[in-house]
């Protein structure tokens, strides 16, 4: 598979993105962007682009925070996060942006997806809650709550949630909160509560159970083999 950097700009901020195409000449089967944890774009969210890649998909790491900006500490990353999460109309332009970096790729087709990890859980959900023209979005141990203001119509992507039962940062109630709103809305949304699960299930060095944060190899291996079914109907043919 091929690397590059995909450079974009926001409100005079620039931002980096990592393209991951497949290997070989074969067209891409369709384009799945990534959002990544509180941390920024990192390791992790590059390996996930890669692992899309060798499935087919051009694949693209989004850039929440800034080129080259990253949180190496758990202070660091929440103040990272925290303004973005308060300004989710400002989160927005910068996911979008990515995203039409990525659409105006030539290998790039009308079938975009996206999938993102805890805050980018919540960066997809988002993107599907305002209307981005995706096809779906899966949200792993995401956070859930809902944006005030609305950021805009919403669309017709489909609503993929995937939470740990256990995770204390989405409580039952944010589950409840999060159902009750996309049924209002008539989405087409599903969710998938792994028994047992904590909050980052699938990072294997997460490793803190006492703060509700653990790696947990079965819930991991579901979720993954549940998203490339997912993408597979979401992506494919429509009719």
């Amino acid at each position: 598979m091929t690397e590059a950097p995909l450079p974009y700009e926001v409100d005079g901020k620039a931002f980096e993105a990592l393209l991951v195409r497949p290997e070989g000449d074969a067209t891409p089967k369709a384009a799945v962007a990534v959002c990544h944890a509180w941390g920024g774009r990192d390791a992790f969210s590059e390996a996930v682009a890669r692992r899309l890649a060798a499935e087919g998909y051009l694949a693209c790491a989004l850039d929440a925070y800034g080129a080259g900006v990253r949180g190496t500490t758990p202070e660091e990353n929440q103040a990272l996060m925290a303004p973005l999460v308060a300004n989710r109309g400002a989160l927005f332009r910068r996911l979008t942006t990515g995203l039409a970096a990525l659409r105006a790729q030539p290998d790039c087709g009308d079938a975009v997806a996206a999938l993102g990890y805890c805050f980018g859980g919540l960066c997809v959900l988002d993107l599907a809650r305002g209307g981005a023209g995706l096809r779906g979005v899966v949200s792993f141990h995401g956070l859930l709550h809902a944006p005030q203001p609305a950021l805009g119509p919403g669309d017709d992507a489909a609503i993929l949630v995937l939470n740990g039962h256990d995770d204390p940062m989405v409580p039952p109630s944010a589950v409840q909160a999060f159902t009750e709103e996309m049924t209002l809305a008539e989405r087409d949304w599903q969710v998938h509560d792994y028994g047992g699960a904590l909050h980052a299930f699938t990072v294997p060095e997460a490793n803190a159970p006492e703060a509700g944060v653990a790696y947990q190899e079965r819930a991991d291996r579901r979720s993954w083999a549940t998203t490339l079914a997912f993408l597979a109907e979401v992506l494919g043919p429509k009719g």
